[in-house]
This record gives C-alpha cells, structure tokens and sequence, in this order.
C-alpha cells in the first residue's frame, strides 16, 4: 500500500542503485535541497522531455544549492542507456524493488484505454536542507514544470 506523503513531514530514507554504478540516498543530500521527480518510464516521451528540461536547468538548480533526483522502476540499464541517448545531466535512481516509490505514495494503479495496471506516478517532491517535504506536485503536467519547481526551490 503507497503511503501519502505531506509537507512538512520527514522525506522518506531511501538508497538505491544509480546510473553509472552505486547507489544514491537520501544522506547524500543532507543539509541541501533536493528536487526528486517521478517519472512513469525511461525514454518514453513525456518522460524524456521532462527530464531533458530538468537538465537544461540543472546547473540553475545547482546555484542554489540543490541537486536534482529523477527516479522510476526501469533497470540501471535502462536509466544508463534513456541517460545516454538524451545527453542527461541529473542522476536517475532504480527502483525496481518499488520500496521507495510506495514509501512516497508514487506506485499507485493506473489505467489507460480501460486497461487497469500498477505504475509510477509523475509527481515532484521539493526536500529543504532539514529533510523534509517543502512542496509537492502532483499529477504533473510537463509544459512549464521545471521551471515552476526552480521558482519554488529558490523560495526555500
């Protein structure tokens, strides 16, 4: 069952395989800001544009002290070649377990042409310096998002 998550309550812990090699955490990002997106699939369309803006923007975000996180249930070998072919600049994280992406209330049953299946929900978490949930985006809708979620990280 997929926890729902709130802001200002503590960011859920999480360690996970990453593109590259090794893993990433939540400890990795103590005391900075993070901004941790969701995304249903690696190299499908929604997805790549959504994560080709969260590069675009990433050395914006790193000015202001916060790193960027995209994460889905696609294998590291996935998430290397999705990085690879779109010339990326954020970490994508694994979760192929699903652990973490129901500790953040994202694997939730969809249905598309009357077809009910479970799967990962597009939504943005913005995490403070002190680890807990500062904004949340739900149901994203990709026109302009990165952008929405940089103003509210500086705001932080």
């Amino acid at each position: 069952m997929s926890a729902k998550i709130a802001v200002g309550s503590k960011a859920p812990d999480f360690k996970l395989p990453r593109d590259g090699g090794g893993n990433v955490s939540l400890a990795d990002f103590k005391g900075q800001k993070l901004v941790l997106f969701f995304y249903p699939k690696a190299d499908t369309p929604g997805c790549t544009v959504e994560a080709k803006d969260f590069s675009k923007l990433a050395q914006a975000f790193s000015r202001i002290g916060a790193a960027i996180l995209g994460v889905s249930a696609d294998p590291v070998i996935n998430q290397d070649k999705f990085k690879a072919k779109h010339g990326l600049s954020i970490t994508l994280g694994s979760d192929e377990t699903h652990a973490m992406l129901e500790a953040y209330g994202v694997w939730a049953k969809k249905s598309m042409y009357g077809r009910s299946y479970m799967g990962v929900l597009r939504n943005t978490y913005l995490i403070g310096p002190d680890g807990k949930i500062a904004r949340i985006w739900e149901k994203v809708k990709i026109p302009g998002h990165v952008e929405e979620v940089l103003a509210a990280t500086k705001e932080l």
